[in-house]
């Protein structure tokens, strides 16, 4: 039996019964229990591997798989709570996208680059791209899922860039590096592949990336661009 196999096997156990000796109780038979008189004791014999009827499982195996399994479900529960676009009526197709979005974005499975062109508060027509998983992990997205605000690109975002004051900013994020000194326009390298996003919209995106256009009412101009990894973790 490969690991693999031995993994599968301590877990389909692990997941049937509460507590180690529940499993031991299962291997002794009503011979066993005749014969030795002692249930601690028949239970030692089938710990040890002398008496039982199915897989032999160590108590430190069966226990460190129980609280692994346990841990795992406990952040998936946690991971669910967590997706503040989940029970919103979203009727923009801009909301849509990001909510379709944000549980992969939270678990790293997936990366989205988002690009917004609109006017601010001030009637000032800004753009910039935002690293929506950074944004998800450093603000409460609730704001902008019931709609109470518009999602926009600040100056600490990844590229902004405000058309009437000229201001122009880039930052890397913790998950892209911007390189803005590229005569054919910007490109942000995601530090986890280390494979090269190209947002000219004339140009491909680049490997295990994907431009999608947004209809939105809610901007003049939205753009996603989603990447996936192909590292292994």
């Amino acid at each position: 039996m490969d690991q693999d196999e031995g993994l599968t096997a301590v877990d389909n156990i692990v997941t049937q019964f509460n507590t180690y000796e529940d499993f031991l109780d299962s291997q002794i038979t009503t011979v066993d229990l005749y014969y030795l008189e002692d249930e601690s004791l028949a239970r030692q014999l089938v710990e040890l591997g002398y008496r039982g009827t199915g897989e032999i499982v160590k108590r430190e195996d069966f226990e460190a798989r129980k609280a692994a399994i346990d841990i795992a479900r406990q952040a998936e529960r946690t991971q669910k709570k967590t997706l503040t676009s989940a029970g919103k009526e979203l009727n923009d197709n801009f909301l849509k996208a990001l909510a379709m979005r944000e549980e992969d974005n939270r678990a790293g499975k997936l990366s989205t680059v988002i690009f917004i062109r609109d006017r601010n508060s001030h009637g000032q027509e800004v753009s910039g791209y935002i690293d929506y998983a950074h944004r998800l992990k450093s603000e409460d997205f609730e704001v902008y899922f019931n709609g109470k605000r518009r999602l926009l690109p600040r100056t600490t975002d990844m590229s902004f860039y405000n058309w009437d004051s000229h201001i122009a900013v880039c930052n890397s994020s913790p998950n892209y590096q911007v390189i803005a000194d590229n005569p054919e326009g910007l490109l942000f390298k995601y530090k986890r592949d280390r494979k090269i996003l190209n947002v000219d919209p004339k140009a491909q995106p680049g490997d295990n990336s994907t431009r999608i256009p947004i209809q939105t009412d809610l901007y003049a101009h939205a753009v996603l661009f989603d990447h996936v990894s192909r590292r292994k973790t």
